[in-house]
């Protein structure tokens, strides 16, 4: 595995965690019913046609900044769909998945086991917004279409731990829509936003330039932008060397 041993600098992420919190990562980070549908086959397997569409696209991104081998973290894995493909494409790798919720755990688990990787882990249960997680070490950190359908208190969560978790100059892979600037990027970004904030006020679509301030009050450098096809981003922070 990659280890850099570069001593690290000490930040405080900008994020309180002040009042009871009312709902937790769990509850909220809903499956997304909409996307999310069991199989035709009678087992625990999740189908996110999103998933099926852009796992490649962001399988190439990662191939592209991710340490040449080492422990990748995945943060709300859902179906389970992106970490096989990225266990099979990236064969140097070991991609250990999780979930706060039980369901997608397993379908996770029952992807895995369907798919016969042998570099991807079984799921963990990890809330990205609880100060400990079960994972003490990761070589690079992935989250794809998760700060959006979760209280912000879960991305501020997933770069504390990020800090924590991953050695000086190791990558955190974020994907999803983004506002720039204030504004959405396109008007189906806007009604998607929209119906999320419907559904969950404590959700929506985030300002990049909050995103990025957050990040860098934890410890990361400012990202990569790369745009991505149906109006989303992928950013690569790395943490500060």
């Amino acid at each position: 595995m990659l280890r850099i041993g570069t001593p690290r600098r000490t930040h405080h992420c900008t994020c309180g965690k002040t009042g009871v919190q009312k709902r937790s990562a769990d509850e909220s980070k809903q499956l997304n019913q909409a996307e999310l549908s069991k199989t035709a086959m009678a087992d625990a397997r999740l189908n996110a046609p999103a998933a099926l569409r852009n796992r490649d696209l962001i399988l190439e991104i990662l191939r592209a900044y991710l340490p040449p081998q080492g422990l990748v973290l995945e943060i709300a894995s859902g179906s389970g769909q992106h970490c096989i493909r990225f266990g099979e494409g990236l064969p140097h790798h070991v991609i250990q998945p999780s979930d706060p919720n039980r369901e997608a755990r397993a379908s996770i688990n029952a992807w895995i086991a369907e798919s016969g990787a042998a570099n991807v882990h079984q799921a963990l249960a990890i809330d990205a917004a609880e100060d400990v997680w079960p994972r003490k070490t990761a070589d690079a950190i992935l989250c794809i279409n998760m700060i959006h359908i979760a209280p912000w208190r879960a991305a501020c969560g997933l770069f504390a731990g990020g800090a924590k978790l991953l050695p000086s100059g190791a990558p955190l892979y974020l994907y999803g829509p983004f506002k720039r600037d204030g504004r959405h990027i396109a008007p189906s970004n806007e009604a998607f936003d929209a119906s999320l904030r419907h559904e969950n006020p404590e959700w929506g679509v985030r300002d990049l330039e909050a995103v990025v301030a957050l990040a860098t009050s934890c410890g990361f450098e400012a990202p990569k932008i790369i745009e991505m096809p149906a109006n989303n981003l992928s950013l690569v922070f790395h943490r500060e060397k």
